[in-house]
């Protein structure tokens, strides 16, 4: 079983402080102002949610990547056991994408197999455990109808998450980031998108001093995974998933997932 996980809150938080008609709380705004998406008040902070997600699929160490210095997210969070779960912290010195986050967090993965996962997704603990207990590099694929039906995600949203392509067995062959109409209509019903849950090999944060910038001059997951695909042989195998998801990664996303997770209750 995989017992260590990372998890991506480094981010700027661009969408969130995006202004526009949705209506929030005070200390909503003040997060989304700041943007700390992962510290959003929903009943408890979002992370909160997140964390405890991981701990119930049996995951011991987690890893949070953070922005440098000091603020809110690290004073919560640092050295903390939530659970069975113990939590650390390691800085990402700017942000320069998921790979590059992943590098952060190098000495804390060494050489074992590590789950990731961003701090804006809460994922189902199902997933979560499937993925560990696989204890192989992969990933879990959601559904149409776990992002759009069960979770938050709009329809016209799915072109921005990475649709996957698999093999007859099931194994990653291809991954297309921000898909067009035209790929999205071609995956049909059965289409299967990354919410960047995936169990990772060491050779993928050791990727990151290979694989070149992206056009938006950060170095990308899915460039890494690509690189241990070619030059590693590493057979990712995507693990399907139709439960919800919930996304926090825009202002619109926050009363939603305020009304979903208004009954949920945390031991900790």
């Amino acid at each position: 079983m995989i017992t260590k996980a990372v998890v991506f809150a480094a981010g700027a938080g661009t969408r969130m402080r995006r202004a526009d008609a949705v209506e929030l709380t005070a200390e909503q705004a003040q997060a989304a102002a700041e943007g700390l998406k992962a510290l959003m008040p929903v009943g408890r902070p979002f992370l909160d949610h997140v964390l405890w997600a991981y701990a119930q699929a049996g995951v011991a160490a987690l890893c949070l990547v953070v922005r440098p210095g000091a603020h809110a997210l690290r004073e919560r969070y640092e050295a903390r056991a939530v659970g069975p779960l113990r939590v650390e912290c390691v800085e990402q010195a700017s942000a320069l994408g998921t790979a590059d986050a992943l590098w952060a967090a190098r000495d804390f993965i060494g050489d074992d197999l590590v789950l990731t996962g961003n701090g804006d997704n809460l994922y189902p603990v199902e997933a979560i455990r499937t993925l560990a207990n696989a204890a192989a590099p992969g990933l879990v694929g959601f559904s149409r109808d776990a992002l759009v039906l069960r979770g938050n995600v709009a329809p016209e949203r799915l072109a921005g998450f990475a649709l996957l392509e698999t093999d007859a067995r099931g194994s990653l062959t291809a991954i297309h980031e921000k898909p067009s109409a035209t790929q999205l209509a071609g995956a049909g019903p059965a289409a299967r998108f990354s919410m960047n849950l995936w169990a990772l090999p060491p050779a993928a944060w050791r990727a990151r001093m290979h694989i070149p910038a992206s056009a938006r001059g950060e170095y990308e997951l899915p460039d890494a995974v690509r690189w241990t695909m070619r030059h590693d042989g590493i057979r990712y195998q995507v693990h399907p998933s139709d439960a919800a998801v919930l996304d926090l990664s825009q202002r619109a996303d926050v009363p939603v997932v305020t009304e979903r997770l208004r009954a949920a209750t945390l031991p900790w």
